[in-house]
């Protein structure tokens, strides 16, 4: 019996008591996975309702998520719900009583069916895992956006379609707030040696994650409602440069880095180093090298604008409201060193008016380059590079533009 035979067989022969040890848990067992230092994200919108609200639509918050109607993007109608691999496999992506399923036909055969579990993304596309029993596997197809297309998981071989690709904790680590490790209940089976326990899983990238524990803040604030000072919890005011970096280090420091330990345990002003070796860029670095998972970190500190000043990743970003594509609104946020009153004008001053300069500081500077990891036929997935600097062929391009306008 092949390994992958021996896969399939596995999924009907686990026995009854693995499963059902995932969907009972201990009457002692806390409601809040992480402990009790912690009070959740619930309890944050009792105070904080309107940033929460705005989070909910961030690219933080869809990290992940159960694999539901609202959260699942693709098209599951009939004739829009299939990957064709070749004439004789495809996968077919189905809508069950019982939730939605992968299923992968040979002939005409049905190989192999799983659930959808688990949601990983929401922004460019989507990615999926399914349990079998406590340990996580990545679905052979994944979402993109931008095309409203199913695609081959990225990464994996065009000419078969796979099941075994273990998602371990370096993924769960940035996708999830936290998940309890748990020895593994299939130890080996395709090289996967990690488990979790299912029900200590806490979606998305939530307020803990940057903030930290909250449980003693929300007690002391409530006692004390009349204090408006936040205490016990951790603002990103009170961070210097280097701890505010790190917190977005611990995830956007690109797949290169090696991870030292679990970073589910990693508190702001903690030292990155002790948890992520990261990556660094180099004199032979391709900036227009720019992906999924790419080293945003290092790139940002390789960039002239970051040496020169105060920079960090919150100067531009507020992480509590969806600005995605608002790139009029980061141009102002460049305007705000680059003006009229400074000395570092950007250098098509005069050449171009005001609206062009403030509308295409972005497209300009940090240009858009098309993702070598998603791929969906003739519509690319666009990223942006975190390295600030001058991209001639992009200043061409803007050049081609005017000139083609004032003939016109």
């Amino acid at each position: 019996m092949t390994k992958k035979q021996a896969f399939r067989l596995l999924i009907f022969l686990i026995p009854l008591p693995v499963f059902l040890s995932q969907c009972f848990s201990s009457s002692s067992k806390q409601d809040e996975p992480r402990g009790e230092l912690y009070a959740g994200a619930a309890t944050c919108a009792g105070c904080h309702k309107n940033v929460y609200n705005s989070y909910l639509h961030t690219a933080h918050f869809k990290a992940s998520g159960p694999a539901t109607d609202s959260t699942l993007q693709g098209n599951f109608n009939k004739g829009a719900n299939e990957l064709i691999f070749n004439p004789h496999l495809k996968v077919v992506m189905e809508k069950r009583d019982s939730g939605f399923y992968q299923t992968s036909y040979s002939n005409g055969k049905v190989e192999q069916s799983q659930r959808f579990d688990i949601v990983f993304g929401a922004v460019k596309g989507q990615s999926y895992a399914y349990w079998l029993a406590n340990e996580l596997f990545q679905l052979p197809v994944s979402y993109v956006k931008n095309s409203n297309s199913w695609i081959n998981s990225p990464g994996y071989d065009p000419k078969r379609v796979a099941f075994e690709r273990a998602i371990g904790t370096r993924c769960l680590d940035c996708h999830l707030s936290y998940a309890k490790p748990a020895p593994a209940q299939l130890p080996g089976f395709y090289d996967n040696e990690e488990g979790f326990e299912k029900q200590s899983l806490v979606f998305s990238v939530d307020c803990e994650r940057c903030h930290g524990p909250a449980a003693q803040h929300v007690k002391f604030q409530t006692d004390n409602p009349a204090e408006k000072k936040a205490k016990y919890i951790t603002t990103f005011s009170s961070l210097s440069r280097e701890q505010k970096i790190n917190i977005c280090a611990i995830c956007h420091s690109g797949s290169a880095s090696r991870l030292l330990k679990p970073t589910f345990s990693f508190k702001p002003g903690d030292t990155l180093s002790k948890y992520l070796e990261a990556h660094k860029t180099t004199s032979q670095t391709d900036y227009t090298h720019i992906d999924v998972h790419g080293n945003q970190k290092a790139l940002l500190e390789s960039s002239k604008c970051f040496i020169s000043s105060q920079l960090d990743c919150s100067t531009c970003h507020n992480t509590h409201v969806n600005d995605r594509g608002k790139l009029t609104l980061f141009a102002a946020k460049c305007m705000t060193c680059h003006n009229s009153d400074s000395h570092i004008q950007c250098k098509l001053t005069g050449t171009l008016n005001a609206s062009m300069l403030t509308n295409n500081c972005i497209s300009c500077h940090m240009p858009a380059f098309t993702s070598k990891t998603i791929i969906a036929g003739q519509s690319p997935t666009l990223i942006h590079t975190h390295h600030i600097g001058v991209y001639p062929e992009e200043t061409q391009k803007i050049m081609a533009y005017i000139k083609t306008t004032i003939k016109k």
